[in-house]
């Protein structure tokens, strides 16, 4: 009676899996472009587009990412005009890490936290931006609990490209000549100055600002391959400069999982001197720091979009590091947003010809439980859930239905019938603080 039973389970369950094949709604994402940026908010309470600190969102100077939210982005792709704002999702409630709505907020800041959080879901007790191997105070990482290992181990590839590094000369001699491969380094120290032969591609200026602090697999010992910053370091390849990315976007030979920093006068941290001209606007101070960040947004993405490895369900993910202060009291309070956006084929669909807007509460650790589930590198692999990603709510509103593989709700289904020997979802772990490990 029993194994009859089942049989009739099982027989059911076949054809509710065939059912589901058949639906089809979104194939699972393949490749990720992460674009980390800085010290902006998204919302704020005070101060919204007067004063030091201002907000991105309905802010002139973020003309682009405004228009890519309100439905209005176009660019020439593949010599067709499209519209990026279809393909376009995004978080109108993300938090800086461990924020409540309660108030009792720990505070991780600066940066760099906030970028290690981004690879191992805690910030490993570290609270400044030193460089990992710098003296005294150095602040890589001897664990292997951390993403770029874990899809190393699961035979999935990442790749880092960082703006500013692998270039010729250093100083005010720096040029825009990029090393052969064969001399690439892992970017362990900062690279900043100014020079005449060197003139960036995305603003105009002769100034460079690398940080070391924006990489995050640069602070983990089996993902910068130690303190060597010669070409002999077995990890050099791992890092490429950002000129590369267009060649490997061509070749599509990118990585499955791709971290891109710009450098701190492109990624809205730092204001040229003397500000930025955007589109017959000058900018100044915070202002300038927007426009600049929302210009390499507006050039970058759409080479991106034009590759295979992005119209192969790739998804591009806009991301920033941290809440700032407006004057309005506690930065990391839920009034402080930062922003998280989701470009991709397989983004959830717009609404009445609007980009979706979920009203989910997201951290830094929904993202990483995101890339554990896109990557099969998860509780359902075996494999425990990063830091506080345990306890985090993954990003799947943002997305298609199947675009995030796992876990569905079929298998969540079949396996409350006992029908499957998998691992429940239960989120492994108690809630990491600042300094735990995994």
């Amino acid at each position: 009676m029993l194994k009859s039973r089942r049989g009739v389970l099982i027989a059911f369950a076949l054809i509710l899996i065939s059912a589901f094949a058949g639906a089809g709604l979104a194939n699972p994402i393949k490749t990720v472009f992460v674009i980390s940026m800085e010290n902006q908010n998204w919302t704020q309470p005070a101060n919204q587009f007067t004063g030091g600190q201002q907000q991105v969102y309905h802010n002139p100077a973020a003309h682009f990412l405004n228009n890519l939210v309100d439905g209005t982005a176009y660019a020439t792709i593949n010599g067709m005009m499209t519209s990026i704002s279809s393909q376009t999702s995004y978080a109108s409630a993300y938090h800086n890490v461990l924020s409540t709505p309660t108030g009792n907020n720990p505070s991780i800041h600066p940066s760099e936290p906030n970028y290690i959080w981004s690879e191992g879901g805690t910030n490993f007790g570290v609270l400044n931006d030193n460089t990992p191997y710098q003296s005294p105070g150095g602040t890589n990482q001897n664990t292997t609990a951390h993403l770029s290992t874990l899809l190393t181990q699961a035979g999935k590839t990442w790749k880092s490209y960082q703006e500013g590094i692998d270039l010729a000369g250093s100083g005010s001699s720096k040029t825009n000549t990029v090393l052969p491969q064969s001399q690439w380094t892992v970017p362990l120290n900062n690279i900043s100055g100014t020079s005449s032969l060197y003139t960036n591609p995305y603003n105009g200026s002769h100034q460079y600002d690398y940080a070391a602090k924006h990489c995050p697999t640069c602070f983990f010992t089996d993902s910068n391959g130690g303190n060597n910053t010669t070409p002999s370091n077995p990890l050099s390849q791992k890092y490429a400069p950002l000129e590369q990315l267009a060649l490997d976007l061509a070749g599509n030979t990118v990585a499955d999982y791709n971290w891109i920093t710009p450098d701190q006068f492109n990624d809205m941290h730092t204001a040229l001197s003397g500000g930025f001209n955007y589109d017959g606007t000058l900018y100044t101070g915070d202002q300038a720091r927007i426009a600049q960040g929302d210009n390499f947004l507006k050039m970058i993405i759409p080479t991106i979009m034009a590759s295979q490895a992005y119209q192969n369900d790739g998804a591009i993910i806009i991301w920033w590091d941290e809440s700032e202060p407006d004057g309005s009291g506690n930065q990391n309070d839920f009034n402080h947003t930062i922003g998280e956006i989701v470009i991709s084929r397989d983004a959830h669909s717009n609404v009445n010809g609007m980009p979706y807007v979920s009203p989910l509460n997201y951290t830094h650790s929904s993202d990483l439980l995101t890339m554990q589930e896109i990557f099969h590198v998860g509780p359902y692999e075996g494999v425990p859930l990063l830091g506080d990603a345990a306890n985090a709510t993954d990003l799947k509103d943002l997305f298609a239905p199947d675009a995030i593989p796992e876990p569905s709700s079929l298998v969540t289904m079949l396996a409350g019938l006992g029908l499957l020997a998998v691992r429940a979802r239960k989120r492994v772990g108690p809630g990491v603080t600042p300094g735990s490990t995994v």
